[in-house]
């Protein structure tokens, strides 16, 4: 993985962990979508049938998701997305709805034709993975792991009414102040203390997104978007995890979506903001490998 997308001081623990325990490196590789756009992803491979695939949201990065990539990358084949106008993706100015932006992660899968895949989504990377399993074949996909995201249980009212005031201050926010609001809305997400470095990179790294791409993602999610894929999971037959940070209306969440799929796996990870898999990432990375180890 290239040190400039990535904090300095992960970057070098990174690198000497790969020397001291031979871990394989952390590879940038690119794909092309059938609209012929450039994706970027990270990978690391090894000989496991089982791939890891982590899908980040809204406007982030596949680095996001290192702490998960560099725990997991000796038992797995562990990948990470840079989605579509996003990260090191190319930039194009359509596509940014979640049909399409489903379809790149399927294309992705066929891409690296894995034998079995757990496809790991977080906040709108979840409802974009709900979207993937309702709209393609699901031979490869083994599991699901939803990360700390409404799928339409009784979402509050700043969610249910795009007019509420919520909406209008993300989108003025975007496009009147963007590398204000970027930077304050991203440190909302973390309970726990980040270096100041670690913040820097992630913004620089967010504010890659077009502005008027990241309008136009949000713009679908809060007028054209079906934000109640409840039934999706009523259909799917396989292995879900649910896993939520411990803000109040994610403990919500799980109370409902407990009573509703009683054998759904759901985890509760305590003192976490919504990016619960790099507020905390080795409580995270423990509830995850539990639920990947009972998939055997």
């Amino acid at each position: 993985m290239n040190c400039n997308s990535r904090t300095f001081i992960t970057c070098v623990v990174g690198i000497i962990l790969q020397v001291l325990s031979a871990q394989s490196p952390i590879e940038d590789h690119y794909f092309f979508t059938s609209d012929k756009v450039k994706l970027h992803y990270l990978e690391s491979s090894n000989d496991n049938d089982l791939t890891l695939l982590f899908i980040p949201g809204f406007l982030c990065p596949a680095m996001i998701w290192e702490y998960q990539l560099y725990y997991f990358q000796n038992r797995y084949h562990v990948v990470a997305l840079d989605p579509r106008s996003q990260g090191q993706s190319d930039k194009p100015s359509d596509g940014h709805y979640l049909f399409r932006r489903s379809l790149d992660i399927h294309e992705l899968i066929k891409h690296l034709d894995p034998k079995k895949v757990v496809v790991i989504g977080w906040s709108l990377g979840a409802l974009e993975t709900l979207t993937l399993v309702k709209e393609n074949d699901l031979d490869r996909i083994k599991a699901i792991v939803l990360v700390d995201m409404y799928i339409g249980l009784d979402e509050p009212a700043r969610v249910q009414h795009p007019s509420e005031p919520f909406w209008s201050a993300w989108m003025r926010g975007i496009q009147q102040d963007r590398i204000n609001w970027t930077n304050n809305w991203i440190r909302r997400f973390y309970q726990n203390e980040k270096p100041e470095s670690y913040f820097e990179t992630l913004t620089e790294n967010l504010m890659q997104t077009p502005t008027n791409s990241a309008v136009t993602l949000l713009s679908n999610l809060m007028h054209l978007e079906e934000r109640d894929l409840r039934p999706v999971v009523d259909q799917f037959n396989r292995p879900i995890q649910y896993i939520l940070s411990s803000q109040s209306w994610a403990i919500d969440l799980a109370d409902e979506a407990g009573q509703r799929w009683p054998k759904m796996q759901i985890d509760i990870v305590n003192n976490t903001g919504h990016a619960v898999f790099a507020d905390r990432p080795q409580a995270f990375n423990e509830v995850l490998e539990l639920f990947l180890e009972s998939l055997n």
